[in-house]
């Protein structure tokens, strides 16, 4: 029986590790093109050519993907064009009046006062720690990034700010399976360069999924998952099994269980 004619009639987590990466395979190749940029909020980063308005602009559209995706782009393009359209040069070259026109901006519990920190925090990542791939590729002696996700909301947190803020960047010390920075780190680090950026050297095989509610429940319906909460057990478990999958580049995986959600509403 062909695979794909068997996923719809048998329970996914009967299939074999070959049979559901062969499934998961061909829904990489299905979902994984240039097609899926035109709804997606890595739209944002893909204005610009130079590596810091890439990374600037990619983080700070991931650190409002969450919501409507409509709205997610259409607030980072807001974003944008509340830094002249020049993420880099508006991070290192502001001066306080500049950060006045920030304040209006607003997506959910994301506030004005929340992006002029960030402002100043990227400021400080910038000028005086190397920028954002240096933080990342701190603990390279590691099997993970979670170290290295850590250590960047240190980092990042160093300015002086309300706490309420540090919401919005993900610390896995605390338990967080830091979704949002995962996919930014997916952006940055997958090196096929059909939606990926792959700018930084770091290898793939450190990256992990982004794991949320919707990820979740599709890896739960293929077997990847066996707990019930989204933590940081879960997120290992998935990791290990996509790992299993594909040890050089496991999360591609991410569009197959991103596609099979979204589209296929599997």
């Amino acid at each position: 029986m062909n695979i794909f004619v068997a996923a719809n009639q048998i329970k996914m987590s009967k299939l074999s590790k070959t049979e559901l990466k062969l499934f998961l395979d061909e829904k990489v190749l299905q979902f994984n093109t240039k097609s899926f940029i035109e709804d997606d909020p890595i739209q944002i980063p893909y204005k610009y050519s130079r590596k810091e308005d890439i990374e600037i602009s990619a983080f700070l559209a991931c650190t409002i993907a969450w919501g409507n995706r409509t709205m997610i782009v259409k607030n980072a393009y807001r974003m944008m064009e509340l830094m002249d359209e020049s993420p880099f040069d508006f991070v290192v070259n502001h001066n306080e009046n500049d950060l006045k026109g920030l304040q209006k901006f607003v997506h959910r519990t994301f506030n004005g006062d929340d992006f002029i920190f960030f402002i100043r925090a990227l400021n400080n990542v910038y000028t005086k720690e190397g920028g954002m791939e240096a933080l990342f590729k701190m603990h390279q002696g590691e099997r993970s990034l979670l170290p290295a996700i850590a250590q960047f909301h240190r980092i990042f947190f160093e300015p002086a700010h309300e706490k309420r803020t540090e919401k919005h960047v993900a610390n896995p010390d605390k338990g967080s399976v830091a979704k949002r920075i995962n996919l930014f780190l997916r952006w940055m680090i997958r090196k096929d360069r059909i939606v990926d950026f792959g700018l930084w050297d770091i290898p793939t095989s450190k990256l992990h999924c982004p794991l949320d509610v919707h990820s979740g429940n599709i890896a739960r319906k293929l077997g990847l998952i066996t707990r019930k909460n989204n933590d940081l057990a879960a997120l290992e478990e998935l990791d290990s099994n996509l790992r299993a999958l594909d040890a050089e580049d496991p999360v591609k995986y991410d569009f197959a269980l991103f596609g099979l959600g979204v589209y296929d509403q599997f």
